[in-house]
């Protein structure tokens, strides 16, 4: 049985990188999850309950991505489920869909490396240069 994954136990992980490897899937390119019924995601994505509650996950994870200080969004903010929906939840309303505990902000790139187990999406900070470090004989 796989355990449920929760904001609770995020936050007490205090790098990116640990929290990326908690929420990680790894998933397959592919792997059909809605089907036939993908349009029921999108209309619920569309519902009034779910723009509220995407706003008060936003706003606890003060628009950082996967909730870390210094990895603030500056681009399209998305909201993970921790726990992967399934048509059912959307059926029968689980706590799962609209529960912050087991929501987190993040970018696009972040999600796709959750989803699919692939580090090498993530967006990484810049190097930072100094003179003549690509110069190995003027060190």
């Amino acid at each position: 049985m796989k355990s449920i994954k929760c904001y609770s136990e995020l936050i007490l992980l205090p790098t990116f990188e640990e929290r990326f490897q908690y929420l990680r899937l790894d998933g397959i390119v592919g792997q059909e999850t809605f089907g036939f019924d993908r349009y029921m995601n999108q209309y619920f994505y569309r519902s009034k309950e779910w723009r509220r509650v995407r706003d008060i996950v936003i706003a606890r994870d003060a628009g950082c991505d996967l909730g870390v200080p210094g990895h603030e969004i500056f681009a399209r903010v998305l909201i993970h489920h921790m726990n992967p929906i399934r048509p059912e939840d959307i059926r029968s309303r689980s706590d799962i869909l609209l529960n912050p505990e087991y929501l987190i902000t993040t970018v696009h790139e972040t999600h796709q490396a959750i989803h699919y187990g692939n580090e090498s999406l993530l967006i990484t900070a810049p190097i930072e240069r100094v003179r003549n470090d690509t110069c190995p004989w003027k060190h």
